[in-house]
């Protein structure tokens, strides 16, 4: 019995059942209950006597109970995770240079203390693969990719701490020319031999070597020492721009694997090891590929299976992002409730599957448009009321989490709620 029950637990911590939830007590053999099973000692010893007395000697018996209470002990160890507390979260993303910035910071902290907003997405690596701040990573140090963006991260840290703000670290995953520089052995390649640079002639690094992993891992343990309280990864997928049909992967390292299942795989380590340290993880991902297809195939992104293997899954669904006659909308970008309602109501018919077999997923925290793409043919200015219009269609779907992204970490009060009007709409809803 002792190994069935170990098993199972084996199987909570490493299965199904990983989020931040308490772990339900299970029934065991014959209806025994989990709390039931540390063994009482008055009563093994009563039993000595009976049990010698049916021949076996009590030498055997207290080598029987000493190796229950071995098993016992396994079955602890295997069960200690750091606790989490969870936190429903109406974020910011801000820059490594804002976050550096102490006149930008106070302001950013008087918007948390007068509105709704709880937390903060900072980056901690940033798109050109600098670390923001001087980072103790051996990996980061041989390469001298810290920067000093963030003079001092703890003391940040600290200061959002006691204003109650939740941190995230964001941390983009393969899209880091600076690494693909400094370790050409670990970039995408052409046939040649030659690295293969994107539009803007960045590098980027092959997601199948999983020395990226590890680096990546280290980074977001060091972000965790520094006082963040979740780790989210971006470029979480492979380059999809014009070229990449000739990029060249070593057989020998693919082991037939395809994009999506290598994804999943770095997912699914990231995750194991950054919950030991007690930190949440999350994953940005193209909304494009809620619902399968092509476009997920291309990234390697498997909006569900990832989610599968996470806290929080972040689609990024900016109504700009989307073409014209996406979800029969003319035009997404001057349509932002129906836009987001339509791509929060297709993230659940996705998750849909896991849930109606008794799985269970991330929970779903959508980014948001808080900036006017004049780029678009078809565009309307965002300002207050179209940022409370997503917020609305998000909460429609019947989801209670949202990120707001805006890229020069311009943000305002308007469209926002203060922390008690919000307390008021989520009890009447």
């Amino acid at each position: 019995m002792k190994k069935w029950i170990i098993g199972v637990i084996l199987a909570l911590s490493v299965g199904g059942c990983r989020r931040y939830e308490p772990v339900p007590e299970l029934p065991l053999e014959n209806g025994a209950e989990l709390e039931n099973t540390t063994p009482d000692l008055e009563n093994q010893a009563a039993g000595t006597d009976d049990k010698s007395a049916e021949g076996e000697t009590a030498a055997e018996t207290e080598e029987e109970t000493e190796e229950e209470m071995a098993g016992q002990e396994e079955m602890l160890v295997i069960t200690t995770l750091p606790e989490r507390t969870p936190v429903k979260v109406k974020g910011i993303y801000v820059s490594a240079y804002a976050a550096g910035t102490k006149e930008k910071m106070d302001e950013i902290i008087r918007l948390l203390d007068e509105t709704e907003l709880n937390a903060v997405v900072i980056d901690v690596k940033d798109d050109n693969g600098r670390i923001t701040f001087d980072m103790d990573s051996p990996q980061a140090q041989a390469i001298g990719a810290c920067v000093n963006y963030i003079p001092d991260i703890e003391e940040l840290a600290a200061t959002l701490k006691e204003h109650g703000v939740y941190i995230i670290a964001r941390i983009p995953a393969f899209r880091d020319p600076y690494l693909a520089e400094a370790m050409p052995e670990w970039c995408l390649k052409l046939a040649d031999g030659t690295v293969f640079r994107d539009r803007n002639q960045l590098a980027w690094v092959n997601p199948y070597q999983e020395e990226v992993w590890d680096y990546l891992v280290e980074i977001g343990k060091m972000a965790g020492e520094a006082g963040f309280d979740e780790i989210q990864f971006d470029y979480i997928r492979f380059c999809t721009e014009k070229g990449m049909d000739q990029v060249v992967f070593d057989p020998e390292v693919t082991e037939g694997r395809s994009r999506q299942e290598i994804i999943q795989e770095f997912v699914d380590y990231a995750y194991q090891e950054l919950r030991k340290e007690g930190l949440f993880v999350s994953a940005d991902v193209f909304g494009a590929v809620i619902g399968g297809g092509q476009d997920a195939e291309t990234v390697g992104q498997e909006y569900s299976a990832m989610a599968e293997e996470l806290d929080y899954i972040s689609p990024m669904i900016y109504p700009s992002h989307y073409a014209d006659g996406n979800f029969g909308i003319d035009h997404p970008d001057t349509r932002p409730y129906d836009t987001i309602r339509a791509a929060m109501d297709a993230s659940t018919e996705d998750l849909n599957a896991v849930w109606s077999a008794g799985g269970s997923t991330a929970a779903v925290r959508p980014w948001l448009q808080a900036f006017t793409a004049s780029y678009l043919d078809h565009y309307i200015d965002y300002g207050p009321e179209e940022i409370r219009q997503q917020i609305q269609a998000v909460y429609d779907s019947g989801y209670e989490e949202w990120l707001l992204w805006n890229a020069s970490v311009r943000y305002d009060s308007g469209g926002l709620l203060t922390e008690e009007e919000a307390d008021l709409e989520a009890a009447a809803r």
